[in-house]
């Protein structure tokens, strides 16, 4: 099992939960930005530096994960395309995607996204808070439990 991290968007608070069970279990993590992040320098910790522009990190995700890898994203359909290729996915929030919730997900989403554009909703996703991390935390223990970590 590796992990992946669509690592653009991600979160320090999000990020020191991650390395501290990674490190302690030494799983092969890639973080994956278009932009150099700062990583701690261990032999099963690395990062891939993509080019800018629409879905180059998801794309590169899409093609290096394998089954039973786990992708960690806030991106649905990134989530959607890596859960058909047989692996996990996490949002960073702690929500599990998987093959029963993520056909309603992505509908949500482009719900969503059309009331964006449409100018109906304004608001951004919610501030990063405690609960927020606990999900994260609990929702990672229980896929690398899964996955015998």
């Amino acid at each position: 099992m590796r992990i992946f991290v669509d690592a653009d968007a991600f979160a320090n608070s999000f990020k020191e939960i991650l390395l501290r069970r990674v490190c302690k279990d030494k799983i092969p993590t890639t973080f994956v930005a278009n932009k150099k992040i700062s990583i701690p320098k261990f032999s099963f910790i690395t990062m891939e530096i993509v080019a800018q522009g629409i879905d180059k990190a998801d794309n590169f995700i899409i093609q290096a994960c394998k089954k039973d890898d786990l992708v960690i994203t806030a991106d649905i359909p990134l989530a959607s395309k890596v859960i058909q290729k047989g692996a996990m996915a996490l949002d960073p929030r702690g929500k599990i995607y998987d093959e029963e919730n993520i056909n309603s997900l992505l509908a949500m989403r482009n719900l969503m996204q059309e009331l964006r554009d449409s100018g109906e909703i304004t608001k951004g996703p919610k501030a990063i808070d405690a609960k927020s991390i606990r999900n994260f935390a609990n929702s990672l223990q229980k896929l690398l439990s899964k996955a015998h970590y």
